[in-house]
């Protein structure tokens, strides 16, 4: 009876645990001045492409980071096209006004499709301050099957109602109907997408927050691909039974709100 009791009290306390707010313990240690906020992301920015070249993210010349100007929040910042994510600096980054012209930053030329596509997200969502797109192996691997990532692990939750898919493709987007199209994909709150066909894009109110999503998921995409080889007909896996445990909607929820904030993502 004790041990039972003990049971019972232990998980209330779990229960009473999931029913609280997440404390929250970090924050976002922004610069007083809207000029030093620009040093401090277009910083945080030219760092977010040496992680990406480290990782394996850089593929000839696509792949793109924008930054709304503080200063200027009808402008934002891009990397210039060919550049190799590597080398990329704080001095080579070109600032654009909403028609892509250049208006300041490197007298460097910029991708046309990636000022389409991050010029109708930063017009549809003013919330949204930066945006990264890169066509990382296992994101575009994924994106092959129009498909959001499954709850399947703590990693994978910081995703929970925040991941769209735009189920099309229409080529390079040299059109602004594509670009905008892919703005509405994302809706009026989420901060990430699957682009169909064509890999991953993730949004932040900071470059760190876009890049820590983006980091996240393209492993999340690696982690599916990896369970579903496993289950395939045919398979090891598929033979002796194995099946995939989702995390409950309840479950993603909490742990969403733990690991997947604006405060909590930067942080990482």
């Amino acid at each position: 009876m004790a041990s039972s009791a003990t049971h019972i009290a232990v998980s209330a306390g779990l229960d009473e645990k999931k029913k609280a707010e997440v404390k929250r313990i970090h924050h976002i240690p922004r610069p007083e001045s809207l000029e030093a906020q620009r040093q401090w992301q277009l910083e945080q920015m030219a760092g977010a492409f040496r992680m990406f070249a480290k990782f394996g993210y850089a593929d000839g010349a696509s792949g793109h980071i924008s930054l709304r100007d503080p200063v200027q929040p009808d402008t934002f910042w891009i990397n210039p096209y060919g550049v190799h994510f590597g080398l990329l600096k704080v001095s080579d980054m070109v600032h654009v006004d909403d028609k892509g012209e250049r208006i300041g930053g490197a007298d460097l030329g910029v991708n046309k499709a990636g000022f389409i596509i991050h010029s109708s997200i930063h017009a549809a969502r003013p919330d949204i301050n930066a945006a990264c797109h890169l066509h990382s192996p296992y994101g575009r691997a994924w994106s092959t099957f129009g498909r959001p990532i499954d709850m399947l692990n703590q990693d994978s939750c910081m995703f929970y109602d925040d991941l769209s898919v735009y189920a099309s493709f229409g080529g390079v987007v040299f059109a602004p109907e594509e670009g905008r199209k892919i703005a509405d994909a994302l809706g009026p709150r989420k901060k990430n997408v699957i682009l169909q066909n064509h890999g991953l894009l993730t949004c932040g109110e900071t470059v760190a927050e876009a890049a820590a999503f983006f980091v996240g998921l393209e492993r999340a995409c690696q982690t599916q691909l990896l369970i579903e080889s496993v289950i395939a007909p045919g398979t090891v896996g598929a033979v002796t039974g194995l099946t995939k445990t989702f995390v409950s909607d309840e479950e993603a929820k909490y742990t969403k709100a733990g690991t997947g904030t604006p405060e909590v993502v930067h942080a990482v």
